[in-house]
């Protein structure tokens, strides 16, 4: 039996069964059989509809049996030729298939076994889902710990639908967005000139582009240090002091602002602080290396050092926005991380996490399109 992604494919594409049948040359009632799976395409048939979506032959048709290969953009950490075999998750944004790494305890979608098919940032994948269920996946890209307890919500509510987070820095999450390579960035960055959160960024990097930016949570940002804070570090300025060494998030990353905003309202300089160019890429890594004893302190929210039952000095409370680009807005997957977000389940879910406040989550910040500019 042939399997098929045919209807998945042609609604991402926006086209009607008549608008792909006269793209493709075939009827219109060829299109309804095919996605009713009620016979095989002739391999031309197949061909012309792989053509007229954009899309390579085997993302659209494969043996039922068979584990189906698709062709997708990898987008690893350091870049380069990755490790193999890799486990990965995968999700469509509009036509184009993008796969990303795993870490070792959660759940993937496909693998990369050579990495020699790597070519360009583009890897052959071995699916180990249903090609469809990567059309009912909203990718988020940001450093929120509880994106995960939001997917969990979703899921529980829209049945077929999901959610995957990817964790990577404010700026990082924005910029891939803004190319096309995820649906929702997330963000907590604090621009110094206007005191606002996130806006002056998305404005700068969706100039003469529709967006929503909605709010996900108010969470508690700071210093994370080792139980009892038995050095007794009391704020930014103790971090200048010879007897610490600190850990430190990337630039562009919303802790690594706050940290520099809290240094410099002190009148540190940052290079004068022990580790300041030790980097690690999230929360959790943070609180690890404290945990460790490895470092004395590192920036982060609370609910990463509750986790690892670390210490926590408050540096204050931060916005953390999803950003979501016009063109997906109306997807299914992206309304329902709109109807989870905003609802009373999820919302008290959130506010019983350490750190977290849920007064103001699914409140909408901006909508519609934004002034044209230079583009940051």
């Amino acid at each position: 039996m042939i399997g098929n992604r045919l209807r998945a494919a042609r609604q991402a594409a926006g086209q009607s069964q008549s608008e792909l049948a006269t793209a493709a040359g075939v009827t219109r009632q060829t299109i309804g059989a095919l996605e009713a799976n009620q016979y095989a395409p002739t391999l031309s048939v197949a061909l012309r509809l792989a053509r007229a979506l954009g899309q390579d032959v085997g993302a659209l048709f494969w043996l039922a049996e068979d584990e189906p290969v698709i062709q997708a953009e990898l987008f690893t950490p350091a870049g380069g030729q990755p490790a193999t075999p890799l486990r990965v998750q995968v999700a469509r944004v509009g036509r184009r298939t993008i796969a990303r790494p795993v870490g070792a305890y959660e759940p993937a979608d496909g693998l990369v076994t050579d990495a020699v098919e790597v070519v360009a940032g583009s890897a052959p994948v071995r699916l180990l889902v249903e090609p469809a269920l990567l059309d009912r996946t909203v990718l988020v890209l940001g450093c929120d710990p509880a994106l995960t307890t939001l997917g969990r919500q979703l899921t529980r509510r829209h049945g077929e639908l999901r959610l995957q987070a990817g964790e990577v820095g404010s700026l990082a999450a924005l910029t891939a967005v803004a190319r096309g390579e995820a649906h929702v960035a997330g963000m907590h960055l604090l621009d110094e000139a206007s005191g606002e959160y996130n806006l002056p960024f998305v404005q700068r990097r969706f100039a003469g582009r529709d967006v929503l930016v909605v709010t996900a949570a108010h969470w508690a940002q700071g210093i994370i240090v080792a139980r009892g804070n038995p050095r007794g570090i009391a704020g930014a300025a103790d971090l200048a002091r010879l007897d610490l060494t600190i850990v430190n998030r990337e630039p562009g990353s919303g802790s690594r602002a706050a940290l520099d905003h809290a240094l410099y309202a002190s009148g540190v300089a940052p290079e004068t602080i022990q580790g300041y160019a030790r980097l690690v890429p999230s929360h959790r890594a943070v609180a690890e290396v404290v945990a460790a004893g490895l470092a004395d302190a590192g920036p982060g929210i609370q609910a990463a050092a509750h986790a690892l039952d670390l210490g926590f000095v408050p540096l204050g409370y931060e916005r953390y926005d999803l950003v979501i680009p016009a063109e997906w807005r109306e997807t299914p997957p992206v309304q329902a991380l709109l109807d989870t977000l905003s609802s009373a389940t999820f919302r008290a879910e959130l506010a019983a996490l350490p750190g977290y406040d849920a007064s103001q989550t699914g409140t909408v910040v901006f909508a519609g399109p934004l002034p044209p500019g230079a583009a940051a």
